[in-house]
C-alpha cells in the first residue's frame, strides 16, 4: 500500500473533525506529564471537545481551502488540536483554565466562529463565560426586579394586616 493511501483516511478524519466546528484551538503540549495530559483530555471530553494530536502536514492538507486555513502559520512543533462543534469558546476556556495549573501548556492560536485569534486574543476569549452561564445570568437579572417587587408587596400586605 502506498504512503498516500495510508495518509488519506487520517486527513479525512481531520476534515471531518473540522467540518462544522465552532471553535478550534491549537496548543503546544510539550512538557505535560502523562497525568496532566490525561486530566486535560478528560475535561475536554466531558465538555464535548475533540482533542487530538496530528502531524502538522496532515492538518495543513486537511484545512487548506477552508475557513481554518489561517491556522497554518502556527502549525510548527508539537501541536495538539482542540475542536468543538457546539460551544465556540469551550476549547479556549478549558485549555486556558488548565494552563493555569500546568504552565507548560501553551495556547498557540485559534479560530472562534470563523475568526482567527492569536494567543493573547484566545486567552481573552477564554474569559468569556459559557452560553449556559450567560443565559442563567440574564435570566437572574430579569427575575431579580420582579422578585424584589414581590417581597416589597408582601411586606406591605403583612404590615397592613398587623
Amino acid at each position: 500500500m502506498a504512503k498516500v493511501e495510508l495518509k488519506a483516511p487520517i486527513i479525512e478524519e481531520i476534515k471531518g473533525n473540522f467540518d462544522g466546528a465552532q471553535g478550534v484551538v491549537l496548543a503546544d503540549y510539550r512538557g505535560l506529564t502523562v497525568a496532566e495530559d490525561t486530566d486535560l483530555r478528560r475535561q475536554l471530553r466531558e465538555a464535548g471537545v475533540v482533542y487530538k494530536v496530528y502531524k502538522n502536514t496532515y492538518i495543513k492538507r486537511a484545512i487548506s481551502g477552508t475557513t481554518f486555513e489561517g491556522l497554518t502559520p502556527s502549525l510548527e512543533g508539537p501541536t495538539a488540536v482542540a475542536i468543538c462543534k457546539t460551544d465556540a469558546t469551550a476549547p479556549a476556556r478549558i485549555i486556558s483554565k488548565f494552563a493555569k495549573t500546568a504552565p507548560k501548556l501553551e495556547i498557540k492560536c485559534g479560530i472562534v466562529e470563523g475568526t482567527f485569534y492569536d494567543q493573547n486574543s484566545i486567552k481573552a476569549i477564554a474569559d468569556i463565560p459559557s452560553r449556559d452561564e450567560l443565559l442563567s445570568r440574564l435570566l437572574g437579572s430579569l427575575k431579580s426586579p420582579i422578585t424584589n417587587m414581590a417581597r416589597v408587596m408582601k411586606q406591605i400586605a403583612d404590615k397592613k394586616e398587623a
